[in-house]
């Protein structure tokens, strides 16, 4: 996916692009490529990204460690400020005030936007913070109890002592 120039983005029609997707992405291992869209609209100060998208990925369950398959979806928009001003670096441990309504990104008005590298932070943050490849998974204490211990030859004569004595 190549990046797209934000003047072009105000040069188009309606001051609108729409980025069909259907790759892989390279820093998004999946078994199926990532597909959707990505619409740009440039608002004059703003830019409003919202994309539809969605994919396949593997993912190891916390409980057992098995493999197992997760449907990948993203739904999401977000406002990225345009400004020539570089924002301000904050002191370490300085609050500060951001409402869920303000933009927290920032470019350049004559810079590029990167569709690829958005859509995989939206995706990434769709992943489970839980893994579990089912809600009833118990875990490895099954498989556990499955392994047999291996018999002491010592006490094989108490073995089968105590196995003639649940016969009777």
């Amino acid at each position: 996916m190549d990046k797209v120039y934000i003047p072009d983005i105000e040069n188009a029609p309606q001051q609108t692009i729409v980025v069909d997707v259907d790759e892989f992405l390279p820093k998004l291992i999946s078994l199926t490529a990532v597909q959707g869209q990505i619409t740009l609209v440039h608002q004059g100060n703003y830019l409003q990204v919202s994309s539809q998208a969605k994919t396949i990925v593997t993912l190891n369950c916390d409980r057992c460690l098995q493999q197992y398959n997760h449907r990948l979806a993203v739904d999401a928009s977000e406002m990225i400020w345009l400004s020539t001003e570089v924002p301000e670096t904050t002191e370490p441990g300085l609050e500060v005030e951001v409402t869920l309504d303000e933009p927290v990104e920032t470019l350049s008005p004559r810079g590029s936007f990167s569709p690829e590298d958005w859509l995989y932070q939206q995706l990434s943050l769709q992943l489970p913070h839980r893994q579990l490849c089912d809600q009833y998974c118990e875990g490895l204490l099954q498989e556990v109890e499955k392994i047999e211990q291996p018999v002491d030859r010592r006490w094989a004569a108490l073995e089968s002592l105590k196995e003639q004595m649940q016969g009777h």
